[in-house]
């Protein structure tokens, strides 16, 4: 009977775990959430999601996730402290522009962020990007000047740089 039972559960085919055929579905498909990887399903729209307390509230779990698991640490860093401060006071196109900005793969908007290239003229004008990127620049101001890199050459420190210092042992634990 139990065999039955998760035989018929499992629907291969769509991606989607039914206890029965009459249950709701347990498990999407990505393409079904409304907020994908890719951003909103065709057929929901940010505005949507503001039209009440509960809906809102989800949707900003969803972009404060999105934002603090990216994978890339420095980027969960500070772009997960940035919107925990801000999204609370974020409109409908404030919301946009933070999806657009989670939408950006990681070490590009890694380098854009910390000017190491020069983002594409749609990311420039985004605003999300640009107080991101100004938060990030004044931090990187603020910073002593031996902890980065000289302009144009990139930030190299090994685990052995102690080593050569003078007096320091040349091998092993010493």
């Amino acid at each position: 009977m139990a065999a039955n039972v998760l035989r018929r559960s499992l629907t291969g085919a769509r991606g989607v775990l039914r206890l029965s055929q009459s249950s709701q579905p347990l498990l999407r498909t990505q393409n079904q959430f409304p907020l994908g990887s890719s951003g909103f399903s065709s057929d929901v729209s940010v505005e949507t999601y503001f039209s009440d307390e509960e809906s809102k509230r989800r949707l900003f779990n969803r972009l404060l996730y999105r934002s603090r698991q990216r994978g890339f640490l420095e980027l969960d860093l500070v772009l997960g402290r940035w919107v925990e401060e801000h999204i609370h006071s974020m409109d409908v196109n404030g919301v946009k522009a933070l999806i657009g900005v989670l939408d950006l793969e990681n070490p590009d908007l890694w380098k854009w962020l910390t000017d190491q290239e020069q983002p594409p003229e749609p990311v420039r004008m985004n605003p999300v990007f640009s107080a991101v990127r100004e938060k990030v620049m004044e931090n990187l101001s603020n910073s002593a000047p031996e902890t980065r890199a000289v302009p144009g050459k990139p930030w190299v420190r090994g685990w052995d740089d102690f080593k050569k210092r003078q007096g320091a042992p040349i091998a092993g634990n010493q």
